[in-house]
Parts: structure tokens; C-alpha cells; sequence
């Protein structure tokens, strides 16, 4: 059987450190209104409940995604989680948020949580996917240009 992970090789997924701060914030700022800096990437990465998995395409580049969580006793909230704008598309967040997912399985985390705005319709398949449901909503902190305030999605999984 061939899977998906075939198609997105040779991809691998692997676990991120501080030296990559700054492509993290290089791909936040690409992917959201309201990014994050290298500081921020520096100070969640050497926290202890925090983990990082990044995408790597070949062993010398920078990561060309992440995702980030906090772990909590056996639950875990995705912080963020992006992928270059040239590789969207082609599969790549499915096989880092599978291989994050795992990640926050081998730590005993059961239950993972997370938010998504709710236009973000990319976004919501992938995680319904994997399992996700809406348990809830609320008024995000951004405000589109017409002045309506951004809703954010609250999901929920089982792992």
C-alpha cells in the first residue's frame, strides 16, 4: 500500500533546538498577521514542557516547518504550527503533525488541544484528520481590516 508519507519523502521530521530560532521566526512571520520573534522561538524552546518538531528537506537546510506544543501532565496544547508557503499543499503538515502528535503519544499525553481561526479552512481539514473537534469557541485578539474581530476555533483529540 502506498501512503502519503510516500509521496512528501524525503521529508523527515525531526526534533528542533535553539539554533533554529530564527527560521522559526522567519516562517511564523510568513505564515501569520501577528508573528512571533526569534526571542519567543528561544525562550518556548528551553522550556522543559515545551516540544518542537521541525520539517527538514536534507540534512544541511533549515527547517521548512514546525510545530510547537506545551505538555501538561498527560495533555498537551499545540502552540503553533507552520509550514513554508511553497510547500503548502504537497502533504507536508500532515506528516509533521502526525509525527508531532507522536512525539506527544511516547510523552503520555492522551489528550491534545489547540485553536485555529476559524477561516482557516486548510487548517480545519487537517486537523479534523487527525481526529480534532470543536468544543468551543471565542473571540480571537486580531481584527480583520473591516474591524470584525478574528473567532478562533477551540479543537480537541484524543491521541
Amino acid at each position: 500500500m502506498i501512503s502519503w508519507f510516500a509521496a512528501t519523502a524525503p521529508a523527515s521530521v525531526l526534533p528542533l533546538s535553539i539554533k533554529h530560532t530564527r527560521e522559526l521566526a522567519a516562517l511564523h512571520a510568513a505564515a501569520f498577521a501577528r508573528p512571533w520573534s526569534a526571542f519567543d522561538f528561544e525562550r518556548l524552546l528551553v522550556e522543559r514542557d515545551v516540544y518542537g518538531d521541525g520539517l527538514f528537506l536534507g540534512e544541511s537546510r533549515p527547517p521548512q516547518g514546525f510545530c510547537l506544543s506545551r505538555v501538561r501532565r498527560d495533555e498537551a496544547e499545540v502552540l503553533t504550527i507552520a509550514i513554508a508557503p511553497s510547500l503548502r499543499g504537497k502533504g507536508h503538515a500532515r506528516r509533521l503533525l502526525h509525527s508531532h502528535l507522536e512525539t506527544l503519544r511516547a510523552r503520555r499525553v492522551i489528550r491534545v488541544h489547540l485553536e485555529v481561526d476559524e477561516g482557516n479552512r486548510a487548517a480545519l481539514a487537517l486537523y479534523a484528520r487527525f481526529g480534532f473537534s470543536e468544543i468551543g469557541r471565542r473571540a480571537g485578539p486580531g481584527r480583520f481590516d473591516d474591524g470584525e474581530r478574528a473567532t478562533a476555533i477551540l479543537m480537541a483529540a484524543d491521541l
